[in-house]
């Protein structure tokens, strides 16, 4: 990724418009509008070819007038202009600009057309390193500065949340809603068609942006997927991104890629990748809204468990119910914290979390509920929520609220139901910085996206143990997809692919491979009895589908009959297939066993994927598969077990086995004796020219290919690239170091490496 000259977007001295008008209507009228009426303070140029006046400001014809450079250009003219205006902008010396034009196609072939266009903008920018926002987007906006280059809303107020979208609508909601909420930003990038700056480069951008403390994405594709997993991992340290990935269904997904040029990829692969990447992944504009409403306030809950308080005992079960429908976790509380409450609440009270303070529950009960609450250190955050009664005063209790809630440790969430009390009650908690929901859905959703981040930010700095390196014969595998690929075979027979697995330390069950109906029965003998049988056939992707399949044969008669009429299954099934033999293996009796299917395959944004789910015959019924991009965390598959380590294998196999496109194990066998793979299917093909070992994958692996040994003094030393499980060793390292070392290389004085900072330096 790079920010090079995004600065002169970030923060211009100066501005040219192209294509300024005052013609009602127009995308330019309503540019030059914002542009004029923001506030920047710097100077602003207005071109177009007709001349004359806007608001009092001169309009030159051509750039050729201007005496100076502008640091940043807005264009908004017809496309087929925008290429020559480009290039006389670099020779200039402008060096970012905003391209709000959209591209010249229409109908069937506008994407390739748009395409095309798209390649004239870079070959003009290029030469002159001039940075491209769009095209076909609805522009800039940097409230901070004055500065509107949009014709989105005209007044956006200053904050430090700030918005990235590829759709100009949704990003003109964001900023309608920031109005409406009382919500600043401090960027509106509207990313249109992605020809230069991708969401990388911004979320880069944005990572070293001190006024920006909380990021909303709204995504319908990733181009460059190593790039966007960089910046996204390197932002989310720091601050919270939340992302609304749209298109998450085919229909949507094939509106949005045509919206954008940029094709979607399957949902699930864009959710693995974003909580790799520590995002807060969001299903709507709504949720994305709250989302914003907690993390946007930079609140992180001690724990992960949610504490109830309540005037109405009604709406805390609601909540409840909702907290546990979202996967939170309610409180338990401490009976210390128990026997408090019991000394200062009515006799009345619920007893336990949620805690109902009753409906006469004035400011001063709320507090003093707030104050037990936050002390107990299972507490990881306080919902507190008011109903309206006549009895009490929303707007007094939420003051209330604001008075005690700074003084606390743990997170306040606020929930006032109802209308134009608990409205005003709201907007006291939202002014003092403590966000402020109007149904119990929202609020605890609310809760959960700042428990989504914690978990985020805790699997970005989790450090894997040092573990001895897995065995693996790399060489023998390649040889095999070799031999299958000189053959013209794309698909590995079934003892090829167990050979490949075996390879590479995946337990699987022995197979012997016979000609005919009497060397079955005799493998079967040697096997012992039961045994399954299975064809084998370099034609054949799927063996159930034809017949293919005999199991539980507990005779060496059963075992010649199963075959033969195996033979005329296949036959009928699939005419034109070889048959090469067949298979025989025992029948592996492990009573409580889980059938797992464990496999790879290549999305076409993120590269390798890996994929578990049910396996056996509930592989086609049961869609419960989850998926991770590799290289996998080596602590996560290691509080998996088995599993988890036979996932850690196949990471590894597809990471040294360029040729491998898909790979399934189905089904694996799992139970506390560990894992055994019944059957594989691995599919081969040539990799495209220069396709390297890493180049493929959206989060590189460990670059083996770097580590290297030398002779020192005597000695062989093997010198390789730093390791997240390297992480006590290089706090050891650092603790050995003379101060002047550590403040040449940290700039400044450092009592200890934290692991927060350990991780950073090591991952």
């Amino acid at each position: 990724m790079s920010t090079r000259n995004l600065d002169k977007l970030m923060a211009p001295q100066s501005i040219v418009a192209i294509g300024a008008s005052e013609r009602p209507g127009s995308v330019g009228a309503a540019v030059t509008r914002n542009l004029l009426g923001g506030g920047f303070a710097g100077d602003i140029h207005l071109v177009n070819r007709k001349g004359g006046e806007i608001a009092g400001r001169p309009v030159w014809r051509s750039l050729s007038e201007l005496l100076s450079p502008a640091d940043l250009a807005v264009v908004m003219t017809p496309a087929e202009t925008v290429p020559g205006i480009l290039s006389a902008l670099g020779a200039k010396g402008t060096k970012a600009a905003v391209i709000i034009s959209a591209g010249p196609g229409a109908g069937a072939d506008a994407r390739e057309d748009n395409a095309r266009w798209r390649q004239k903008l870079l070959r003009a920018a290029q030469p002159h390193l001039m940075r491209l926002v769009g095209p076909n987007c609805i522009g800039y906006v940097a409230p901070r500065l004055g500065l509107n280059a949009s014709f989105g809303p005209a007044k956006v107020k200053a904050g430090r949340l700030a918005a990235i979208a590829q759709s100009g609508a949704v990003l003109a909601a964001l900023a309608d809603w920031g109005s409406a909420q009382g919500i600043g930003f401090s960027h509106l990038v509207s990313m249109g068609d992605m020809a230069d700056v991708d969401f990388g480069d911004v979320l880069d951008m944005l990572a070293q942006d001190y006024d920006t403390r909380a990021v909303l994405m709204y995504v319908e594709g990733v181009t460059q997927a190593r790039k966007f997993m960089s910046a996204a991992r390197s932002v989310a340290r720091l601050k919270p991104v939340i992302v609304l990935k749209a298109g998450r269904h085919a229909a949507a997904a094939q509106a949005a890629a045509s919206h954008t040029g940029a094709m979607a990829g399957s949902r699930a692969v864009y959710e693995a990748a974003f909580a790799r990447a520590g995002l807060v992944s969001v299903k709507g504009l709504g949720e994305l809204f709250d989302a914003a409403e907690t993390l946007g306030h930079g609140l992180l809950p001690r724990t992960e468990r949610l504490a109830i308080l309540s005037n109405g005992g009604g709406a805390g079960v609601i909540a409840t119910d909702l907290l546990l429908d979202e996967g939170g976790e309610l409180a338990t509380l401490l009976p210390r914290t128990i026997g408090q409450l019991d000394k200062v609440l009515p006799r009345i009270w619920s007893g336990a979390n949620p805690v109902d303070l009753v409906g006469d529950a004035d400011g001063a009960r709320y507090v003093t509920g707030l104050d037990i609450l936050a002390d107990d250190r299972g507490v990881g955050a306080v919902l507190a929520m008011n109903v309206p009664t006549a009895l009490t005063s929303a707007t007094e209790a939420a003051q209330a609220i604001v008075g005690a809630a700074g003084r606390k440790v743990v997170p306040v969430i606020g929930c006032w139901i109802g209308g134009p009390d608990a409205e005003a009650g709201r907007k006291i908690l939202h002014d003092a910085g403590i966000p402020a929901f109007d149904t119990p859905l929202r609020a605890v959703r609310g809760f959960t996206h700042i428990v989504a981040y914690r978990r985020g930010q805790r699997a970005l700095q989790r450090t894997p143990p040092s573990v001895p390196e897995a065995r693996s014969d790399a060489e023998l595998v390649r040889a095999i997809v070799k031999g299958a690929l000189a053959d013209r075979r794309s698909l590995l027979t079934e003892p090829e692919s167990k050979r490949v697995l075996a390879a590479y330390g995946i337990p699987v069950v022995p197979t012997e491979v016979v000609l005919d109906a009497a060397e079955a029965a005799h493998a079967a003998a040697r096997i012992g009895f039961p045994v399954a049988v299975k064809v084998l056939s370099r034609d054949i992707n799927h063996k159930t589908d034809v017949g293919g399949v005999a199991l539980e044969l507990g005779t060496e008669p059963a075992v010649r009959d199963a075959v033969n009429l195996m033979k005329d299954k296949v036959c009928t099934a699939a005419p034109g297939a070889r048959i090469d033999g067949f298979v025989v293996q025992p029948m592996i009796k492990r009573p409580h066993a889980v059938e797992l299917i464990l496999g790879a395959a290549e999305d076409p944004v993120f590269g390798p994927i890996l994929m578990v789910g049910h396996g056996g015959v509930a592989a086609e019924v049961i869609d419960d598969k989850a998926l991770a991009l590799p290289p996998l965390d080596p602590v996560l598959a290691e509080a998996r077990g088995a599993v988890g380590e036979a996932m850690i294998r196949l990471s590894q196999l597809i990471a040294d086995v360029v040729e491998i496109a898909e790979l399934d194990i189905n089904p694996l066998l799992v139970d506390a004796d560990g894992v055994v793979a019944l059957d594989a299917r691995i599919v081969v093909r040539t990799p495209a020219h220069g396709q390297e070992r890493a180049g493929r994958f959206a989060i590189r692996p460990y670059p083996v290919e770097l580590e290297s040994e030398i002779e020192h003094r005597g000695e062989r030393l093997r010198i390789r690239p730093i390791r997240p499980d390297d992480e006590a060793l290089l706090q050891r390292f650092i603790r050995h170091l003379t101060a002047e070392d550590i403040r040449l290389r940290f700039f400044g004085p450092l009592r200890e490496l934290t692991h927060e900072m350990a991780a950073r330096l090591t991952q």
